[in-house]
């Protein structure tokens, strides 16, 4: 399914080519946004983009893609050497090692990187330089169904991982289609998800400069996983496949799921839509100290002949702080500037997701193996919890995958 756009891609860009060249000109410039959601993500960059263009003259080819297959889109768009001026993504270093982005002195003024809040700086570098600008931030927390539990019998939310198989089994015994837990490992964003698992089973990713992704520990926890789903059947079917926003989250939105990892924009959407009675809490885990993942998206800008002040230009229009905060506020994320957080912090809906930043992580998005590695997971991870996976073969592969994209092979 990720591939089906290839050769219409192709051919998209190969009729676009000579665009590309008034665009090294100055006269238009192509920005790529991930869809965060269908409310507000494109209104508000098209909205953007025409103040920019009255301002500037330059016209903007708005590409808003979905995260599910964004980074094969720009993958194919880097092969055919179409990059795009400013680029949302969740990764950045790879294209940082290649000399392919603008520094952040190069395209921003100092004020707004004087905005930036000092651990998302710390979080866009590469080398320790300031590559990935960060453009909203996340912290991932469990979500439950205040009335599934109850009638399950259960008094609150599991705080181990034994206590989350006895509470999904008792809510899937429910029936009526219920489900216990819905775990979604497909391609949209499996390593969110198994990120969380990993880390409250006392694994990681890496081990200094090492990766770990086949660690015992490891293999402990994704079997864990694939016994929730065909061991103990408390997920719903198929969760290999399953993603995120339209499968979990919608799950858990019609009242279905007892309990789902989530961030703030479900909870924004919940309370919109008013159906379901939810609480947040802590991760369940498996060490005694939950922990959670927080998340940095970024905004990159690609060097192209004569579009560095155009891309300068609109850098510094999203930043402006009306325009930032009324966007991540609007997404029901997270600040990630200073005047940002003095506008955002005394809402009690975030309360939650800003009490667990203390305890999160970071997924190792600086390493720039890191793109290679986390497209194979969102790929792969998910064959280990379908009938029959073998979930030490499956990050067996990504293990030796990472350790050659590391070594540049």
């Amino acid at each position: 399914m990720r591939r089906t756009w290839t050769a219409l891609a192709v051919l998209a860009l190969v009729a676009l080519a000579p665009s590309a060249c008034d665009r090294g000109a100055g006269n238009s410039i192509k920005v790529v946004i991930a869809d965060y959601s269908k409310d507000h993500t494109r209104s508000f960059w098209q909205s953007l983009s025409e103040t920019y263009t009255k301002q500037t003259g330059v016209k903007v080819d708005l590409q808003v893609i979905d995260w599910n297959s964004i980074d094969q889109q720009v993958s194919t768009m880097l092969q055919n050497n179409q990059p795009p001026d400013v680029l949302n993504l969740n990764s950045f270093s790879s294209y940082a090692r290649d000399g392919l982005l603008y520094t952040a002195d190069e395209v921003l003024s100092p004020k707004t990187k004087a905005d930036f809040l000092d651990a998302f700086v710390q979080g866009g570098q590469y080398q320790g330089t300031l590559y990935g600008l960060p453009i909203l931030s996340s912290a991932r927390a469990f979500f439950y169904n205040r009335a599934l539990l109850a009638r399950a019998g259960l008094a609150g939310p599991p705080r181990t991982w034994d206590e989350l198989v006895q509470a999904a089994r008792k809510i899937q015994a429910l029936g009526g289609g219920t489900i216990g837990y819905a775990l979604p490992l497909g391609p949209e964003e499996a390593q969110a998800e198994w990120s969380i698992w990993m880390w409250n089973n006392g694994g990681d990713w890496k081990s200094g400069d090492r990766w770990t992704i086949d660690s015992d520990r490891n293999v402990q926890t994704l079997s864990f996983l694939a016994d929730l789903a065909n061991k103990h059947k408390v997920t719903q079917v198929n969760p290999g496949k399953t993603n995120r926003t339209d499968g979990a989250f919608q799950l858990f939105k019609d009242g279905k799921v007892g309990m789902v990892m989530g961030f703030s924009p479900l909870a924004a959407q919940l309370d919109a839509e008013g159906k379901v009675d939810y609480g947040v809490g802590e991760m369940p885990t498996n060490t005694g100290t939950s922990i959670t993942l927080a998340v940095e998206d970024y905004l990159m800008a690609f060097k192209r002949k004569g579009n560095q002040e155009s891309v300068r230009k609109f850098l510094d229009l999203y930043y402006q702080p009306e325009n930032i905060t009324r966007w991540i506020a609007a997404e029901g994320f997270l600040p990630v500037t200073k005047s940002g957080l003095e506008q955002m912090r005394s809402n009690p809906k975030l309360a939650p997701y800003l009490a667990a930043l203390p305890r999160a992580k970071l997924a190792p998005t600086t390493d720039p193996a890191w793109d290679k590695v986390k497209l194979d997971v969102q790929q792969t991870i998910g064959l280990a919890v379908q009938p029959g996976g073998d979930p030490r073969e499956v990050l067996g592969r990504l293990q030796k995958n990472a350790t050659a994209a590391e070594s540049g092979r």
